[in-house]
């Protein structure tokens, strides 16, 4: 499930109300919502936390802020508080014809609720409804009540068990991505420099840090963040889980049916226009080794058409960072 980071304090107001805006974040949250989906969904074997992925986007009108509601309300043409922003082609959700704009009423038995009269710029309204999703059992079709044009009713979306976690496009002038072992963040401004299957790339890594639990283990460690994180055992224990969500990334790929080889090519091509150069942090690898990495990892994939439900690294999520 995508969700739309609120940090949009730099927006002029005259895009915030200009619909083309809106159209603009629409088909961004829906690459990003796509890649996650056969992300998630092909890699679910690897997780042990899954949760009910049927390829729905949702997001709600308290999303956006009151001076910027009406270019969002022309743009998605909000008559209800949460709606379908966009649908992953090929997913379950999809094939319930569920389509963007369609109005979300209730999950199960539950009626999804409005925000509060006075609500403004804030996720909470979409996040409860994601929530309702979330505790659905994984492994049973998902029931949904939907509303199209005005028109309600009712669909079984196919099971679609998913890896549980949620996903950001960050808005702003930044280039980062990361994961904080729950939440996968990305910048839009890698969204408007390449193509998808680098951002798959991209995301495949920071998934990776979710599935190996880098999070949980590096505050077990005792690391700390921030400029300290930059000397000692504390960046030989960042560089170590970096290392590790690289190898484990192109056998995500490759499960989703993306080439592993694009994460080579893209630290190859474009390593030096995220790569810090001369002040690159030593919790991270150069390009050319990443890269280098990455290719000897693809070196020893499966063949085609062959199970990659165990690879090397995947044993390491419960070992101690030392």
């Amino acid at each position: 499930m995508v969700r739309v980071a609120a940090i949009m304090v730099a927006l002029a107001a005259a895009a915030a109300v200009d619909p083309a805006y809106w159209t603009a974040l629409r088909t961004v949250d829906g690459r990003m919502g796509t890649i996650a989906y056969r992300l998630t969904t092909a890699n679910a074997a690897l997780c042990r936390e899954v949760e009910p992925t049927p390829g729905l986007q949702l997001h709600a009108i308290d999303q956006y802020a009151i001076d910027a509601q009406p270019g969002a309300r022309r743009a998605f043409g909000f008559a209800r508080p949460v709606q379908v922003e966009a649908v992953a082609p090929g997913s379950p959700a999809a094939a319930a014809r569920i389509a963007a704009d369609d109005a979300l009423l209730a999950v199960g038995d539950t009626a999804v609720t409005g925000p509060a009269p006075d609500a403004a710029d804030t996720s909470v309204t979409r996040d409860a409804a994601q929530a309702l999703i979330a505790v659905q059992p994984a492994g049973r079709p998902l029931t949904l009540t939907v509303e199209h044009r005005g028109v309600a009713r009712t669909v079984v979306v196919p099971a679609s068990p998913g890896c549980r976690s949620a996903f950001e496009v960050l808005l702003g002038p930044g280039m980062t991505a990361s994961s904080d072992g729950r939440v996968v963040q990305v910048s839009v401004r890698f969204f408007e420099r390449y193509d998808d299957a680098a951002i798959a790339a991209i995301v495949a890594h920071e998934l990776s840090h979710t599935i190996l639990r880098h999070r949980a283990r590096l505050e077990a460690a005792g690391v700390h963040w921030g400029l300290a994180g930059e000397f000692g055992r504390n960046a030989r224990l960042f560089r170590r889980t970096e290392d590790d969500a690289d190898r484990l990334s192109v056998h995500l790929l490759r499960n989703a049916g993306y080439d592993p080889g694009a994460a080579v090519a893209f630290w190859r091509a474009h390593g030096g226009e995220i790569d810090a150069g001369l002040f690159r942090s030593p919790t991270h690898p150069s390009p050319r080794a990443r890269a280098d990495a990455l290719a000897a990892e693809v070196a020893i994939l499966p063949p085609p058409g062959a199970r990659d439900d165990a690879p090397a690294v995947l044993a390491t999520r419960d070992q101690s960072l030392r």
